[in-house]
């Protein structure tokens, strides 16, 4: 039996970039954006309906964010909803003296332990001293 020979290309490491997008790290970085509300709507176990009233937003553009349908909500409008839902945004800018690629865009999240920003920290009262 003949083997069939498979063409493939190695990709830039954005999907959107080897799509032809024409912002392609503008919607990487959405699309993480969309990711980390999904993620914490699951977390939490809400319900689109309840993420929404904390989003203060109707229960269908819920739906369109956690689906991937980004062309609706700008970078700034994901970033609110991520913060509304309990996490941190932390933006750097890094600057470079001799540039040899194009300036970036990137949203990272954090590998942190599984659900620590939804679990409030216990302070306890210290001892008195006798």
């Amino acid at each position: 039996m003949k083997e069939k020979e498979l063409e493939f290309h190695i990709g830039s490491g954005n999907v959107f970039k080897d799509l032809g997008f024409e912002n392609p790290e503008e919607a990487l970085a959405k699309s993480r954006l969309a990711r980390q509300i999904y993620k914490t709507i699951k977390s939490r176990n809400l319900t689109q309906k309840e993420a929404a009233e904390i989003l203060g937003i109707d229960q269908p553009k819920v739906s369109d964010i956690t689906r991937g349908n980004l062309s609706k909500y700008s970078l700034d409008r994901l970033m609110r909803f991520v913060r509304m839902l309990g996490s941190d945004i932390e933006i750097r800018i890094k600057s470079y003296s001799k540039r040899k690629r194009r300036p970036k865009l990137e949203v990272r999240e954090e590998r942190a332990k599984k659900d620590r920003a939804m679990v409030p920290k216990v302070r306890r009262k210290k001892k008195a001293e006798t």
